[in-house]
């Protein structure tokens, strides 16, 4: 018997490698009349509110954003942030090498597939292209629900999507948005990616004190749904990240 019907992932540090924010974020400052540090603070400060969609679509988040940073953009210059902030986000965004692969097996296996993301309005847009998107049987992005882990309706979401019982379904993630305590809340059983580049991601609200189990690579992940939580996951002490 399959131990998990369905395998949940996080985006950012997951399914990617560790997000650092790159030199294109520059351009966004410049667009929007302000000062790139100090943007970089709001961006960082309002991470939750801005990923929650309650500031409007991209344009409208955009506009707020540089004025909080002291700038004053027009309609042309927020069109032109917005271009620049996707492609912005997008030069951050590298998948790990297994991811493709992980989630063939798991799809290979009968194994359902979907992702959670607490993210801003470039991921749904940038998402399409990838070559995961057409491996994920659902997609819940928290711009578009409204909802920001750790709430665990986000994962109930995708488990009715998916329509697999909270209790098959696995969710894998770095600790972000302490999702993984959201997870369990929720009643999916959660591992986290402990990954050794993740030890500089950019990361928001960490799951710091998780003490469940968790993996060092993706590629762990087939086994463990097809044979439960045993071996294979190790405490978390003992993986770097």
């Amino acid at each position: 018997m399959v131990a998990y019907q369905a395998v949940l992932f996080d985006f950012f540090g997951t399914l990617t490698h560790a997000v650092r924010r790159g030199s294109a974020h520059s351009a966004v400052a410049r667009a929007l009349g302000c000062d790139p540090a100090t943007l970089i603070q709001v961006l960082d400060r309002s991470f939750r509110l801005r990923a929650s969609g309650a500031l409007g679509d991209a344009e409208a988040t955009l506009r707020w954003a540089g004025e909080q940073a002291g700038g004053r953009p027009t309609g042309p210059a927020l069109r032109t942030a917005r271009e620049h902030r996707l492609a912005a986000v997008r030069a951050d965004t590298r998948l790990r090498p297994e991811a493709t692969e992980v989630l063939r097996a798991l799809r290979r296996a009968g194994t359902r597939t979907g992702l959670v993301s607490d993210c801003t309005h470039e991921l749904p847009d940038f998402l399409p292209a990838l070559p995961i998107a057409p491996l994920l049987d659902t997609t819940v992005f928290s711009v578009q629900v409204g909802r920001c882990k750790p709430d665990p309706e986000i994962f109930l979401d995708a488990c009715r999507r998916l329509g697999v019982p909270p209790r098959r379904c696995l969710y894998v993630g770095d600790g972000g948005s302490r999702e993984l305590t959201g997870a369990t809340a929720a009643g999916l059983t959660a591992i986290r990616l402990a990954a050794p580049d993740l030890a500089a991601h950019l990361v928001f609200d960490a799951d710091r004190e998780w003490t469940g189990p968790a993996i060092v690579s993706l590629c762990e992940v087939p086994r463990l749904a097809l044979t439960g939580i045993g071996t294979g996951a190790v405490p978390t002490g003992s993986a770097a990240g």
